[in-house]
């Protein structure tokens, strides 16, 4: 229901010259008017990151709030900014939701099958089926990546999706034990939806827009009332619709394959108004929480042949970088600028993780693009 939630690539605004080293902080709340830019930028897409002002300034209050213990579980949220550390310019958010489906029912599609079977005619048949369910109550949602055009190059957008993945292996016990990501489902060219349009809106007689901006502000009790509570044969709905359920938006497909790669997986669950598919994983399948090592590190200019991404495990002081330092001794060799940007002192610990990895973890045989005889 917050399409979009994950989306590297958008909205194309002016671009500004990129450049210097980045880093990946906490967010506070003297970010407020540079979210709320990005939060413009980002388009109507990214529904779970709004160009509202109130409701980031409350964002932001509850961020500050979860950091120090004090928030409620239905409130408590991770923003992650990236930061261009030459520009002193915020170019990039994510966040962690701490549990989703708390305060208002989270609905997903579980897509399943039916087996009907006749002895008489010797004949079985199966059939997909598409139920309306909240399995996902109390997972923790990986959300709001967005990153600015202009800062799409190198290594920043694995920085600022995968440094939520290290926050959740040096923190787990801040969290329950499965994770979630709901990614922008498949649009045409010309902006239309076929998950919607050939079946949802039948329900609703409102349009997309509409539909997902109502429960991106909690309004969901319509879901309840108007969506069909028994299993639905997909046999039955246009082809279209079938070729577009478990697929990404086009602008998408980096975003899930990265998270493809770091151990979430599509298991069945879509969204159910844009049909994106819900990536899931327990905390302890992810690579991060089985590869992420503490090491010390000495301010040295040597250089490795490795990309990893570097953290202050400080709760309060959380920062990651990537760095190509050397590794050697059981230390970690950085610049002086790179410890600085990390707020840690020479001889204190940092987590390192390699920055890329190879899939650990199959999906389903859902496509992460549209099917070729899908129509265009």
């Amino acid at each position: 229901m917050h399409a979009g939630s994950e989306m590297v690539n958008g909205i194309c605004g002016a671009p500004l010259a990129a450049s210097g080293p980045t880093r990946i902080r906490l967010a506070h709340a003297d970010d407020l008017d540079a979210i709320v830019e990005l939060a413009k930028q980002a388009g109507p897409g990214m529904t779970t990151l709004k160009p509202d002002r109130v409701a980031l300034e409350e964002r932001l209050h509850w961020a500050a709030e979860t950091v120090q213990e004090r928030a409620p579980l239905h409130k408590q949220d991770y923003v992650f900014v990236l930061e261009d550390l030459v520009n002193a310019r915020v170019v990039g958010l994510s966040a962690i939701k701490a549990a989703v489906g708390i305060d208002q029912p989270f609905y997903s599609f579980r897509l399943g099958t039916l087996v009907h079977a006749s002895k008489q005619i010797s004949i079985v048949k199966k059939f997909q089926t598409m139920y309306l369910s909240n399995d996902m109550t109390g997972s923790a949602e990986l959300c709001s990546l967005f990153l600015l055009p202009e800062y799409r190059t190198r290594t920043n957008g694995r920085l600022l999706s995968k440094c939520r993945l290290l926050f959740l292996a040096l923190f787990s016990e801040r969290f329950p034990s499965h994770i979630m990501a709901e990614m922008r489902g498949y649009q045409r060219g010309d902006g239309a939806v076929p998950f919607w349009d050939g079946f949802a809106k039948q329900f609703f007689e409102i349009d997309f827009g509409t539909a997902d901006a109502l429960t991106s502000d909690g309004n969901k009790t319509f879901i309840a009332e108007l969506m069909p509570r028994y299993p639905i044969y997909t046999a039955l709905l246009p082809l279209e619709v079938r070729d577009a359920m478990g697929v990404v938006h086009p602008q998408t497909v980096p975003a899930r394959r990265l998270l493809e790669q770091e151990g979430l997986r599509y298991n069945g669950y879509i969204d159910i108004f844009d049909g994106g598919p819900q990536l899931t994983a327990s905390i302890g399948e992810l690579r991060a929480t089985r590869d992420t090592t503490r090491m010390l590190c000495r301010v040295d200019d040597r250089r490795g042949q490795k990309l990893r991404l570097i953290a202050n495990p400080d709760l309060r002081r959380f920062s990651a970088i990537v760095s190509d330092g050397a590794f050697s001794d059981g230390q970690l060799r950085l610049y002086p600028s790179e410890v600085a940007a990390l707020g840690i002192e020479c001889g204190e610990s940092a987590a390192a993780l390699d920055l890329n990895s190879e899939p650990s973890l199959k999906s389903e045989s859902q496509p992460t693009v549209i099917r070729e005889n899908a129509a265009t």
